[in-house]
């Protein structure tokens, strides 16, 4: 092996070999989805020989070429004082080695907005060319799986966020040769067989443990669980109306504000196409000045893909037109950038020397126009309110559903509510600050897809300025009202110089602006999910009657909260109890393997974390996979080669590889439904999602259930949230097999409580439900 230090002072790459303490053999630790480190010792072998600095260059590597180490100093060497020679005191050199890595360690990760729906390997990929673009060769870097949400902490360097987006993705990354890898685990297997005439039966040790799990308790994060709808009524005065319940409400997150500073657009938060060179930065402010004519051709789209989950606000940027326009605004495309492609956006189109605005809605323009007027700014805003919060469910991985086929994942439907605002202002006029803002578009748009592309601008021919974009997650509720006579109408939530009319405040209330009070006798519902804490309990009947003995019931249980990948949903609590039941299905195996490098099995191929290995020793009754959790080299022979491997591993039982624990102290509800294996995905009705009062009388109340009830099946409605089942009326309302039906109402405040079940025996219900509050003068 060669030994070799460029000490970064100009004179390259020198060979340290003959330099190395004999009486130290240089250590290589490796583990999994860390950096490497490489111990070594020196000793100046000549009056030439320079101490190596802090920040060197490192490469130990085979005489056949092939890299064992590659990585920096990232201290001073360690002086240990040797005594008295003739050129003057002796020193013994030790060092410490980090991978490749640590150069991206090294540096600052910049601010950006979360990943969303992306591969782990192109997420990681994309931190790479963030901090050193064009340094490492990403080659080999597969996605691996997919990433639903990640955000990026500047505060945590580049191998911690690479460790999470593996523990995430069920990935593996290497560092080596100023390449980066990243693979599946165990996508390279080695064999430790008895049968192998190099095998070391005193080098291997075997522990196993009993692993076996039937029945998992899993607890995750905060939910949205029932389906609220408040009405109230105006009284022409009242501007605050309490909420019956406590919204859900991710936290406040800003997930762009651009201000456009600098001389060029920042590439971690935009991509241009712009072959017309119509998109510039100047002065702090985005400049359109032209496009190629051609619909989709200069496009500026934001890095990451949005998702049409809950409640989001785009503020596109105040807008001031310099010449006749034609394009799209602020678009949101599920597929290719084109105008016929745009779900939702702002159209604008020459006219005359001006332009006009007009809604862009699923390709087609709608809704009466708005004409430009030199020297005025517009604010164009997008709002949606989706019935669901998220679009997809998490992805839980175990040794026998590994990256690319693990649980979950799976899509979660929902339709999207789109309100298109513009805000007019005359820097002439500061009332117009304050002034409403013009709605384009209110509409529901039915089952659109969960993810799609943010097209600031689609320029066929734009000249405008954009001085600003934002897009933020408001609270997750939906504002509606209607006056007498007339139809509902979305009421804009936000800030009052920004045209919204109404707040929602922390204290569960909604808080109109004196502006805005609303009309005598003026309908309003506010749409919103409560909240509580997801969690499932999950069985294996087969395995808890196969271990019945005696007074032994046969359950072998534990509860888990889970960290990491974060179970968001009760949904994704069911699917992570069933990824830790795949690997808990009988022993668990750990080992480690002590062998001389010329006895391995696989003789030039090195071994990783990350790797997996085949154990196969019948006299220990041992046969199993495990992965490679650590693998320590020592190497006592560097001219011929002869390095002595400790290598650690075990299988998902014994140390989960896929999940991150931690302790919690949420109190389990009595009432937690038990489920099977079997009835995982299958045990819930849908919600009542769309279930609304159509009429109130001061006796009566008219509700539509929003779906028919299945045939055998029904609506029930409680007084209260809890007892569901056939066997409890205590705070029945009542039970119906329609869709549409009347119920008694007995205050000027009421709740009703509504789920559908069906035929089955026992029957099923919906996992969650809706609540109808109803606050109308009797």
């Amino acid at each position: 092996m060669k030994l070799q230090i460029d000490n970064l002072d100009g004179h390259g790459l020198r060979d340290y070999t003959t330099a190395i303490d004999g009486s130290r053999s240089p250590k290589l630790m490796r583990r999994l989805n860390k950096p490497a480190e490489l111990q070594f010792s020196l000793l100046a072998d000549g009056p030439d020989f320079v101490v190596p600095a802090s920040g060197a260059r490192v490469m130990l590597g085979k005489t056949n070429g092939q890299d064992v180490f590659t990585g920096y100093l990232r201290q001073s060497p360690l002086f240990e004082y040797l005594g008295w020679g003739q050129r003057g005191p002796v020193y013994r050199y030790n060092l410490v080695a980090q991978s490749d890595e640590s150069a991206l360690d090294s540096k600052r990760l910049p601010n950006r907005s979360p990943f969303i729906d992306r591969g782990g390997g192109s997420a990681l990929r994309q931190l790479t060319e963030d901090l050193l673009p064009g340094t490492f060769d990403t080659s080999a870097m597969q996605d691996v799986d997919t990433l639903l949400r990640y955000p990026v902490d500047p505060q945590k360097t580049w191998s911690q966020h690479a460790a999470e987006i593996a523990l995430q993705t069920a990935g593996s990354y290497r560092a080596i040769g100023g390449a980066l890898t990243f693979s599946p685990v165990g996508s390279t297997a080695h064999a430790i067989s008895q049968t192998d005439p190099d095998f070391s039966p005193g080098g291997l040790s075997l522990q196993s443990s009993d692993g076996l799990l039937n029945d998992v308790t899993v607890v995750g994060l905060t939910e949205p669980q029932d389906h609220v709808k408040d009405y109230f009524v105006g009284n022409g005065l009242s501007l605050t109306f309490y909420l019956s319940q406590n919204p859900f409400n991710r936290p406040g997150r800003t997930l762009l504000d651009e201000e456009y500073g600098g001389t060029a657009l920042n590439p971690a938060r935009w991509t241009a196409a712009d072959p017309a060179s119509a998109i510039t930065v100047v002065n702090g402010k985005l400049q359109i000045a032209g496009g190629t004519g051609v619909d989709g051709q200069s496009t500026l789209v934001f890095a990451e893909r949005i998702e049409l989950g809950g409640a989001l606000v785009l503020q596109h940027g105040d807008v001031a037109f310099t010449g006749a326009s034609n394009g799209v605004l602020g678009g949101l495309y599920p597929n290719t950038i084109s105008v016929a492609g745009c779900l939702a956006g702002f159209r604008v189109s020459p006219s005359g020397g001006q332009s006009t605005i007009q809604a862009l809605v699923s390709g087609v323009v709608t809704g009466t126009p708005i004409s430009t007027v030199a020297g005025f700014h517009y604010a164009l805003t997008t709002r949606f309110y989706a019935t669901e919060i998220y679009r997809r469910r998490q992805i839980f991985h175990s040794a026998g559903h590994p990256a690319g086929s693990g649980f979950g994942g799976n899509a979660v439907a929902a339709d999207l509510r789109v309100v298109l605002e513009v805000h007019t202002t005359d820097p002439a006029n500061a009332a117009t600050l304050i002034a409403a803002s013009t709605v384009l578009y209110d509409g529901l748009l039915e089952n659109v897809s969960g993810f799609c592309a943010y097209g600031l601008v689609n320029a066929l021919n734009l000249n405008c300025i954009i001085p600003f974009t934002r897009m933020f997650q408001p609270v997750d509720a939906e504002v509606r009202s209607a006056l007498p006579g007339q139809g509902y109408r979305t009421r804009l939530v936000g800030s009052q110089t920004e045209g919204a009319e109404c707040l929602l405040l922390s204290s569960a209330a909604l808080q109109f602006f004196p502006e805005n009070v609303p009309a005598l006798n003026e309908l309003i519902q506010v749409q919103y999910r409560g909240l509580g804490r997801s969690m499932a309990r999950v069985t294996d009947p087969v395995s808890i009657a196969a271990q019945q003995n005696g007074n032994d019931d046969g359950v072998r249980g534990l509860v888990r909260e889970v960290k990491t990948p974060a179970p968001r949903t009760s949904a994704d609590c069911e699917n992570a109890a069933l990824a830790i039941l795949s690997d808990a299905g009988g022993a668990a195996w750990s080992g480690e393997y002590m062998i001389w490098s010329d006895f391995w099995p696989d003789g030039a191929a090195d071994i990783f974390p990350g790797d997996a290995v085949n154990v196969s020793v019948a006299s220990r009754a041992a046969g199993f996979q495990a992965i490679v959790r650590v693998v320590e080299i020592e190497i006592r022979d560097l001219r011929a080669e002869h390095s002595f491997y400790k290598i650690q591993f075990a299988d998902a039982a014994a140390a989960p590889l896929d999940f991150e624990f931690q302790t919690g102290t949420v109190v389990l509800p009595l009432s937690l439904t038990s489920m099977t294996v079997a009835q995982v995905g299958a045990l819930f009705l849908p919600d009542l999602t769309s279930a609304e009062i159509t009429l109130a009388t001061s006796t009566t109340v008219n509700v539509d259930a929003g779906v028919s009830p299945v045939s055998g099946g029904g609506i029930e409605v409680r007084w209260t949230d809890f007892g569901w089942g056939q066997d409890n009326d205590r705070n029945l309302a009542g039970r119906f097999s329609t869709q549409a039906f009347t119920l008694p109402r007995l205050a000027a405040v009421q709740n009703y409580f509504l789920r559908q079940f069906d035929n089955a025996t026992p029957p099923r219900y919906s996992r969650y439900t809706t609540a109808l509050h109803l606050k109308y003068p009797l």
